[in-house]
């Protein structure tokens, strides 16, 4: 297996992208856009250089790496001689649906269809393809580059052969795969969101404050960052996707979003990528600087 198409060059698109390019593998990166394509080549040569400074990367690795890296504005185009697809376009479940749709109608017939999604049903993400049987979770950890992770997920109808494959791939990238079954969350967002959430309450119901609730994870459960930090860069809005899939698909109450979250993320409070969430991400200081609302 060796040809590679990536849908989606955000950060995690891009990251995936990286990977394949790095362990050998010729890769389409395909975007709508093609500014977000350029911003993803140049982010991804970036990353190559940090590499590079840490001595796990030579120049000529570099250059190889980029060169086996193509973009494709179409997606008809960049999956036409894929032998596995992954996609990584936004946590929406409607626009996953007609992404593989379309990945259906236009990827060689023994293509492997893969989603990146971190909680959303690939059983019900394969019933929309004529080949449920090749459908799978390949569910990658942000920072793509550095971390090891890759909850491999079984949907109801995936294959023993599908899913021995991309054990074995994710291997080759010098990942550790972990294979789980498809049920809401799968294993890494079932426990991780429900903490999450938790923090979040503890902070809404005034038990302590933002850097407080941070301070005792991290120095007490030796977590490498705080759970409110965490929900930051993952994306407040991702997590509240996220809580709302496990809430439906469980039935249980206690995976409902706390209401301080569901207001942050009406009032576009998302975290790192607006600039603020629990924390001020726009001060170009590496220092955690509290949101002003959680000053004291």
């Amino acid at each position: 297996m060796m040809n590679v198409a990536v849908i989606g060059s955000g950060t995690m698109g891009n990251g995936i992208a990286h990977v394949f390019a790095q362990h050998g593998f010729s890769v389409a990166l395909i975007d709508i856009n093609q500014a977000a394509l350029d911003k993803a080549l140049a982010t991804i040569g970036k990353n190559l250089d940090r590499q590079i400074a840490k001595g796990t990367l030579s120049d000529a690795e570099k250059t190889d790496t980029l060169g086996r890296l193509t973009t494709y504005t179409s997606v008809a185009e960049g999956v036409k001689s894929a032998d596995l697809v992954v996609e990584a376009a936004t946590e929406n479940v409607e626009l996953k649906l007609n992404i593989f749709r379309e990945l259906d109608q236009h990827a060689p017939a023994q293509a492997i269809l893969a989603s990146n999604t971190s909680s959303i049903s690939i059983t019900k993400i394969a019933a929309v393809t004529q080949r449920p049987s090749q459908v799978i979770g390949m569910h990658f950890m942000n920072p793509v580059p550095v971390m090891k992770l890759v909850e491999v997920i079984r949907g109801y109808a995936t294959s023993d052969e599908v899913t021995q494959r991309v054990m074995e791939l994710s291997r080759q990238l010098g990942k550790t795969p972990t294979e789980v079954n498809d049920y809401p969350g799968f294993v890494a967002n079932r426990i991780l969101m429900p903490m999450i959430n938790e923090a979040i309450y503890s902070l809404y119901e005034g038990v302590a404050g933002v850097e407080e609730i941070d301070t005792v994870m991290k120095l007490g459960m030796a977590h490498p960052m705080g759970p409110l930090q965490l929900a930051d860069f993952i994306g407040l809005d991702v997590c509240l996707a996220i809580l709302r899939v496990l809430h439906e698909g469980l039935g249980n109450q206690k995976y409902a979003p706390c209401p301080l979250l569901v207001n942050m993320v009406t009032a576009g409070r998302l975290g790192v990528k607006s600039g603020e969430g629990f924390y001020s991400w726009g001060n170009g200081s590496k220092d955690l600087v509290l949101a002003e609302r959680f000053r004291k």
